[in-house]
């Protein structure tokens, strides 16, 4: 694993590297995974990404396997066991935001019969790939995430900024910010 170049920001340990050598990037056609993400990313507005990996299990557990369904039926009595839950990062506005957001994902499903093709039109059904030589390239936000984020707050989703939404945009594979020397960046181009 160390003779490979990768992006420099998953080298702090190794649940960060085998994240970015498995998941980084890879496009997700699946609405659990999609929604699984839009809580990770909401979750880690003004944290570090590693504290929230770090929690991954956690959140799986406390939040149905990421089964927006089930998640949407949460209860106030629910969401108050949830704020004593170390697993989680304990924060009223983005838990309440997640149960939100269940609810708002399950009216994106109904409307376009899948999250998953809600999302992708964002990126013209194939993803972007940028061709970044170093970390520093990589933008915060783009015009895409700034639609899309624009359009998720429109439907009532919470902590869904551009910026998170451009994070989730890479995670999921709308995007490839690898950069260019990264072994990875060649794998998930291949993927289109």
């Amino acid at each position: 694993m160390k003779d490979k170049h990768r992006c420099s920001w998953c080298l702090g340990f190794e649940q960060y590297i085998h994240y970015h050598d498995t998941e980084w990037g890879v496009p997700v056609h699946d609405d659990n995974v999609h929604f699984e993400f839009l809580i990770l990313e909401g979750a880690q507005a003004g944290l570090s990404w590693s504290t929230i990996l770090k929690k991954r299990e956690g959140y799986r557990k406390a939040f149905a396997q990421f089964d927006p369904k089930k998640v949407a039926r949460y209860t106030e009595a629910k969401i108050e066991k949830l704020l004593l839950n170390p697993e989680i990062v304990r924060n009223r506005l983005k838990v309440n935001a997640a149960v939100n957001n269940a609810k708002r994902f399950l009216e994106v499903q109904k409307e376009f019969g899948s999250f998953d093709r809600y999302i992708w039109q964002f990126v013209n059904g194939k993803p972007i790939v940028n061709g970044w030589k170093t970390m520093k390239e990589l933008p915060a936000t783009t015009k895409e995430s700034d639609a899309l984020s624009k359009d998720l707050i429109k439907r009532g989703f919470k902590f869904v900024g551009s910026t998170v939404i451009y994070a989730h945009m890479q995670a999921c594979g709308l995007i490839n910010d690898h950069i260019t020397d990264c072994f990875r960046y060649k794998e998930v181009k291949r993927m289109r």
